[in-house]
């Protein structure tokens, strides 16, 4: 559906919009950010394209962050049990680092696709790592 042959017609972008601000809020306490993991999963599919690579790029965000936040929260215990010797001691800030550096890279990401967002900018490569 176009309105013009090289004008497509603009998606709503009120959605991801609110989507992105939990995200961020929930950097901090984690409840809006599995609303809003679900509602990114729920819009997704009936979205057009600008919008559907705004929520994939959503979805990959918070799951990736999870699984930095779990092999560091992994680390952080395994390694809680040799800090009576002291060995454990730098295992146990190598975790902390991890799962601190997944949140700072979650925060980072959901920044970025906001400004994209609020530029009307699609998110070129939702599936990549990067930023």
């Amino acid at each position: 559906m176009t309105y013009g042959a090289e004008h497509p017609i603009p998606e709503d972008r009120a959605m991801p919009a609110v989507i992105y601000t939990l995200y961020i809020l929930g950097m901090f306490h984690g409840l809006t950010l599995i609303v809003g993991l679900v509602m990114a999963y729920a819009l997704r599919g009936g979205a057009g394209p600008f919008n559907a690579s705004h929520y994939t790029y959503m979805i990959r965000t918070v799951w990736t962050s999870l699984i930095g936040v779990a092999i560091g929260a992994a680390i952080m215990l395994v390694s809680l049990p040799f800090t009576f010797v002291l060995i454990g001691i730098p295992f146990l800030w190598l975790g902390g680092m991890i799962c601190g550096g997944a949140w700072v890279w979650a925060l980072i990401r959901s920044l970025i696709g906001a400004v994209r967002l609020a530029q009307g900018a699609p998110i070129a490569f939702p599936y990549a790592m990067a930023f």
